[in-house]
């Protein structure tokens, strides 16, 4: 990671500096420098006297000088010449690519210290002293948005990603596999889910437009402490799971909206089963074709009103009634009756997530 942060640094110094400059490592190759074609040059005999030397030195038409204040500096950085320019140089450069390293470094530290977090990799005790060594800001509002892209794609969706949420010291970017990336967003006290909603909905369409890439997105609630983003990482997995069953044509699905979808979804199978053999002993919810349940999930739509529903299906407001009777016939259910209709509503949810289980009932 290194060399190529160096490398890129270095493309854009070579025209200013106009001489050759690169940086060698600890055996003596150089892995970065403005001249192409003497990247994987080894110069171990510099590099032999570099060791007792910590500070500047010339040899061989070059000045080299160690990125640190030892005689074992992992890095020496060189440019071309043995005059006072060269040493000069030498220092701006020594001066510059610390304090990018650094920087990096610092990014990709407090990276995977998130990434500890979310994954359960790091003691709950060791998390605020991790966090005071990193500089951490354990106090701050944070929100995990989880993409789930679709496999089979050359595309680095990490690396755009990372460049649409630059803000190192904000936003966290971290790929999790091979198609799921996490982002982990400072937000402002107060922030609704609505306004993460909108972030999501910018990156899958900058995604869709520039990418022609799909993703689905989950959220999870806000974090008011580094602690609980593993909370809000736990919740926008549960957001993609519970939404790929009740919100399937849904591809932005938040954890505060999930509604009793959530409550459904955190109940066991065996008291799922119980649950709808007890409110249709006879299976008649399986009686039912496809031209009746069309009926129920639009009645529904229009909180039961019949004069909507009918107008909607176009079919006379006589049908419709009709055919609720037949419904309260083959199921003892009523769906103009309130209970009876939140009972049925539910029924029909408890069977589409049974429906996604291996289990049979």
């Amino acid at each position: 990671m290194s060399s190529r942060l160096f490398q890129g640094i270095i493309h854009q110094m070579k025209d200013t500096i106009g001489r050759t400059i690169g940086v060698m490592d600890e055996h003596g190759a150089v892995i970065a420098c403005s001249d192409l074609v003497k990247i994987g040059e080894i110069r171990q005999s510099v590099r032999k006297e570099m060791s007792y030397v910590s500070d500047i030195m010339t040899s061989g038409g070059y000045t080299y000088r160690p990125m640190s204040l030892s005689t074992n500096s992992e890095y020496i950085v060189f440019v071309e010449g043995e005059d006072i320019m060269a040493e000069k140089l030498s220092y701006v450069l020594v001066v510059t690519l610390n304090n990018i390293k650094g920087y990096h470094d610092d990014k990709y530290d407090k990276t995977s210290f998130i990434k500890n977090i979310i994954l359960d990799n790091i003691l709950p005790g060791d998390i605020y002293v991790q966090s005071k060594e990193l500089h951490f800001a354990n106090d701050v509002n944070r929100v995990v948005f989880l993409l789930k892209f679709q496999p089979g794609t050359d595309i680095s969706y990490y690396d755009v990603i990372l460049n649409m949420f630059p803000n190192a010291n904000q936003d966290y970017v971290i790929s999790t596999s091979e198609n799921d990336i996490v982002l982990v967003r400072e937000v402002k006290p107060g922030t609704k889910v609505q306004d993460f909603e909108k972030t999501a909905t910018s990156i899958a369409d900058t995604l869709a437009t520039e990418f022609y890439a799909k993703v689905s997105i989950g959220i999870g609630s806000a974090a008011e402490n580094i602690k609980d983003v593993a909370r809000s990482y736990r919740e926008a997995q549960a957001a993609l799971e519970v939404g790929g069953v009740f919100d399937t044509d849904k591809n932005i699905i938040s954890y505060e909206n999930l509604g009793i979808g959530r409550l459904i979804y955190q109940l066991p199978t065996t008291m799922c089963e119980m649950f709808l053999n007890e409110v249709f002993p006879n299976g008649s919810l399986d009686n039912l074709d496809q031209e009746t349940l069309k009926t129920i999930h639009c009645f529904f739509e229009n909180n039961l009103n019949v004069s909507e529903t009918s107008r909607q299906m176009f079919v006379h407001r006589n049908t419709l009634v009709y055919r609720l009777d037949r419904i309260k016939r083959l199921t003892g259910l009523d769906l103009r009756e309130f209970e009876d209709a939140i009972t049925f509503k539910v029924a029909l949810m408890v069977k589409r997530y049974l429906s996604s289980k291996p289990t049979k009932y």
